[in-house]
């Protein structure tokens, strides 16, 4: 069983942030490492560096969200939380691609699939979520597919 190069990083890290005692870092990293447990004991696999981004694209996802709904209750404090832990996770994410890199990539799955209509999207997004997933919003990636193909 060997670990994925990412997972071993986040272990480092919450090792590290034990030792230099920093409270929120690791309480969010323990936060990732469950996450990343809970999968790999569900569906009995060792995760790969592709599994662990799509986790923690999911995460900070959902962290977002949430950040809009404390915003919208006017509870501050939660939102920097959030906030905080959006930041931390995102580090372990590869770089975002620009726009116009999205747009390339689109380009070239829309002509790799054939896609013409509507109804071919899903051709589209199985090809593109590989190479962008944990890079750039998939939601935002959805709706200039959506814009292309129609």
């Amino acid at each position: 069983m060997s670990d994925s190069a990412l997972k071993t990083k986040i272990i480092n890290d919450m090792k590290d942030a034990m030792r230099a005692q920093e409270k929120l870092k690791l309480q969010t990293i323990r936060l990732i490492t469950a996450a990343i447990k809970q999968r790999e004991v569900d569906d009995r696999i060792e995760l790969t560096d592709q599994d662990i981004l799509m986790i923690l694209d999911k995460m900070v996802k959902q962290r977002r969200d949430s950040v809009k709904q404390y915003e919208a209750a006017q509870r501050e404090d939660l939102a920097a939380q959030e906030r905080f832990e959006i930041e931390l996770i995102q580090g372990y994410l590869p770089q975002a691609l620009s726009d116009a890199e999205i747009e390339g990539f689109i380009q070239d799955a829309i002509q790799a699939s054939g896609a013409a209509n509507m109804q071919d999207m899903s051709k589209v997004m199985q090809i593109l979520r590989p190479k962008v997933q944990g890079r750039a919003d998939m939601g935002a990636v959805s709706q200039k597919i959506k814009q292309a193909l129609s």
